[in-house]
């Protein structure tokens, strides 16, 4: 399961936030640096309204959602990739994730502190990118100087690794993130396994208070993490309050929407932002649809049948013949498979489909 790292500054909300998506109270959220020190990690589901409506048709009782996992990482601070605060440890969590979940603080609230002393959201982004640059560029630099010998022999894959190095190390010292260097893919292969820190698709929350959340557009400190983000770092930010979203965690669904509406919102931005996440990752969602079940399953963008029948089991995959296939609006329209069959909606496909975000699969095999 691929996982995304809640990542910022101490003090900002992550330990909250966490504790907000996997609806747990698992990580400690105090008013102190560093409360957080070893990883929390929870598994997370996918908010997906068409589960729902397969749930209608298939008329089944048993729903499984997609899922996701988030890690709560211990604050960074400036000097981390010099081994101030917890540094080391922080930034080696970091590199284990796939994704970053960068919490940004946006409100003023003398009652809890900051570790600079003032809330200035450009800036603490700039301190933790600076760090992660600067860990990248370490890492880098290490491995170039390890290459050298090879390139000189005339090692083909040495010299492809180094170009590709040559190309991102200064624009890590020019402070551009790595994901942002333009590469092939076959070149960033070359670099993955260095595990760079700055290569990770990375997502902004900006955190704003309870009483902000319903006019966060006007907020002028999201409104900086906005307007940095996208033209800087072209990432996307969303808004959410980890405050309501730790206080909706003891509520039932109907009091949350009543809860929700008294402070003026629709919708919280968890959902929102777990979604994001998920399509951060470069994920996407099939379903299954039967008496037995209804079930999301979570693939790549870009996976072909096989191999997303082999989600399921290997045997499915080595085994593929062919995958029945109706999309989701499709299959919705008509309200049932038969009448999607009758209206040429429902179709077979081969080894080469590429498999749809929303697809509603039924795989043949033999093995």
């Amino acid at each position: 399961m691929l996982r995304a790292g809640i990542v910022g500054l101490p003090n900002v909300g992550k330990s909250t936030l966490f504790n907000a998506v996997t609806r747990t109270r698992n990580a400690e959220a105090a008013n102190y640096p560093f409360c957080t020190i070893d990883p929390n990690v929870g598994t997370v589901t996918v908010p997906d309204a068409r589960l729902a409506a397969l749930k209608a048709i298939a008329k089944t009782s048993v729903v499984i959602p997609a899922a996701i996992e988030f890690v709560d990482i211990a604050g960074l601070v400036k000097g981390a990739s010099q081994g101030e605060g917890l540094g080391n440890k922080v930034l080696t969590h970091v590199r284990e994730v796939d994704a970053i979940v960068q919490v940004v603080r946006c409100f003023e609230d003398a009652d809890i502190h900051h570790v600079a002393g003032s809330v200035d959201p450009v800036r603490d982004i700039e301190v933790i990118n600076t760090e992660l640059m600067l860990a990248d560029l370490d890492s880098v630099q290490r491995r170039r100087e390890r290459l050298v010998k090879d390139a000189k022999r005339g090692d083909k894959a040495a010299v492809a690794e180094d170009a590709v190095l040559a190309r991102i190390e200064p624009a890590l010292n020019a402070g551009t993130p790595a994901l942002m260097v333009e590469l092939t893919p076959e070149e960033r292969a070359l670099s993955r396994p260095l595990f760079l820190l700055t290569d990770k698709p990375t997502i902004f929350a900006c955190n704003v208070r309870d009483s902000d959340l319903a006019t966060a557009d006007s907020n002028p400190y999201v409104r900086q993490v906005q307007d940095y983000v996208s033209t800087h770092l072209s990432c996307e930010a969303v808004v959410i309050s980890a405050q309501i979203e730790s206080d909706l965690v003891d509520l039932g669904p109907e009091e949350a929407v009543e809860f929700l509406k008294d402070l003026g919102v629709e919708e919280s931005g968890i959902g929102k932002l777990i979604r994001a996440t998920y399509h951060l990752l470069g994920l996407q969602t099939y379903f299954t649809a039967g008496e037995k079940e209804v079930r999301a399953w979570t693939i790549h963008a870009g996976d072909t049948a096989p191999q997303a029948a082999g989600v399921i089991h290997s045997d499915f995959e080595r085994g593929f013949i062919k995958a029945e296939t109706v999309a989701y609006d499709d299959l919705v329209a008509c309200g049932s498979v038969a009448a999607a069959r009758e209206k040429g909606r429902y179709r077979m496909e081969g080894k080469d489909y590429v498999v749809k975000d929303g697809d509603v699969l039924l795989f043949k095999f033999n093995v």
